[in-house]
């Protein structure tokens, strides 16, 4: 069931933007969300995070704060990955919502109203860009992507990957963002009981710069796939999942141990206890003992899961971060 009481109009609303190397489209991106914020109804603030870009984008962000308190400007050290760029973001955030978008001018700033008003009906409200401005070999790997994941995620979104999304605050107190996590966080909140929409936006053609993403997105996107089904499904209790793997070879082990029992037995009955294969018995033999170790060392596993799980200590956040905007800037 959605939240009964969602963010009130004159909230104030945050808007997170990584940045890396998008220093031509920062000037048009601000002005764009300058309009739009005049007609909003609601306080707006934006937070800039740039990932270690090396062309020049946080001196853009610096000035952008001067003349704009309502801008914030968050610089790493080096560059993180997106994941920690919006953790960062989301930890900056003052706002009862927050929306994500890129930096490079393909998301449209416009669209936020339209956040606003799903955000009043879900927690986490995503983004798909149902019509693509980008090659087919982009698109099509990520429409395959995008069905694998919500078909073993139970969570079913066009768009997975798109960047700009709405969220209610509260989904930031529950959702933890390290790796390339950021394309799932629909699929984790969903997991800790939020309530999650979707949105067709308009897509823009790509006017600076280049595409951060190749075709090693897509083997990471699928290892993070692996990871997130297992964070949603077993995080919290890991024996489930290695233990179930393990009871099976160890399972195929004592049927190969009871095999060569029953072997020997009929063997001594009859009085043959000479010939009769001794290569397979060893065969057999190592085999049962090797199932019956290694399904033992996945329960040993999945116990030491469940201790690291129940009193592991808090990690470190993702990011280091080098500077911020002056703190006159709110």
């Amino acid at each position: 069931m959605p939240d009964p009481s969602p963010p009130a109009e004159a909230e104030l609303l945050t808007l997170v933007i990584p940045v890396l190397n998008e220093r031509e489209s920062l000037g048009p991106l601000y002005a764009e969300i300058t309009e739009v914020a005049a007609k909003l109804a609601r306080p707006v603030e934006v937070v800039f995070v740039d990932d270690g870009s090396t062309d020049g984008s946080w001196g853009i962000i610096l000035k952008l704060a001067e003349t704009d308190p309502r801008v914030r400007g968050i610089r790493f050290r080096r560059n993180f990955g997106k994941a920690a760029a919006l953790a960062a973001g989301f930890r900056a955030a003052n706002g009862a919502a927050v929306v994500t978008l890129d930096a490079d001018l393909q998301d449209d700033p416009h669209e936020v109203p339209n956040f606003l008003a799903a955000l009043r009906e879900k927690d986490v409200v995503s983004g798909w860009k149902k019509v693509r401005h980008d090659p087919w070999h982009k698109v099509l790997p990520s429409r395959v992507f995008n069905a694998m994941v919500s078909r073993l995620t139970g969570v079913p979104l066009h768009d997975h990957n798109c960047g700009m999304k709405a969220y209610r605050r509260e989904v930031f107190n529950e959702v933890k963002l390290y790796g390339e996590l950021h394309r799932f966080i629909p699929v984790l909140a969903a997991a800790r009981g939020f309530t999650v929409g979707e949105l067709v936006i308009q897509h823009r053609a790509r006017k600076f710069g280049y595409s951060k993403y190749g075709f090693r997105r897509f083997a990471k996107g699928f290892l993070d796939l692996v990871t997130v089904k297992f964070l949603t499904g077993f995080g919290h209790r890991p024996q489930h999942l290695l233990g179930n793997f393990g009871l099976f070879p160890i399972g195929l082990g004592l049927f190969g141990m009871f095999l060569l029992a029953v072997n020997a037995v009929v063997r001594i009955a009859s009085g043959h206890t000479e010939g009769g294969g001794p290569n397979t018995q060893v065969v057999v033999s190592i085999l049962s003992v090797g199932l019956l170790l290694f399904g033992a060392q996945l329960v040993i596993a999945g116990l030491l899961a469940e201790l690291i799980v129940d009193r592991g200590p808090e990690d470190l956040e993702p990011y280091c971060v080098a500077e911020t905007t002056p703190p006159g800037a709110p």
